[in-house]
């Protein structure tokens, strides 16, 4: 899980040039695993149209309060600086895992992506190490 963050690169300023930031959550309720459900192009579609890179003032949010499942939500400068530690580990939506308990997979479902996260994790640190330590495959 992570975030990305975009910035324009402003001269400095004793007001902030920031006035939103605009959020969008692909951690709750999305799971990927890497071999049985890998991430793909497609699966950030969604976010690439409404980022609108080409036409930022024409955003528009898909979360409101009568769409309390949208993704795509802006806060406030003002509303970020009051936060906690000016956290930007935001959440909305709700996690449907925690409320739904009926409709979690079997337990061998859960086990073998837990397996597959394990593993996948292992061999990033290999590769890494790999490339600490010089060697190549």
């Amino acid at each position: 899980k992570a975030n990305v963050l975009f910035f324009k690169n402003k001269p400095a300023s004793k007001d902030p040039w920031t006035k939103d930031i605009w959020f969008y959550d692909y951690r709750t309720n999305v799971h990927h695993t890497p071999k049985k459900s890998p991430m793909r192009q497609e699966h950030l579609n969604e976010f690439i149209n409404l980022y609108n890179g080409k036409n930022i003032d024409k955003r528009n949010e898909t979360w409101s309060d009568d769409n309390e499942e949208g993704r795509w939500r802006k806060y406030s400068y003002d509303e970020i600086i009051a936060r906690d530690k000016t956290s930007l580990d935001i959440f909305w939506l709700k996690d449907k895992s925690l409320t739904d308990l009926d409709n979690l997979p079997d337990p061998d479902i859960l086990a073998h992506e837990i397996i597959e996260n394990i593993e996948s994790g292992l061999n990033s640190f290999r590769e890494i190490m790999e490339t600490i330590n010089g060697e190549s495959e």
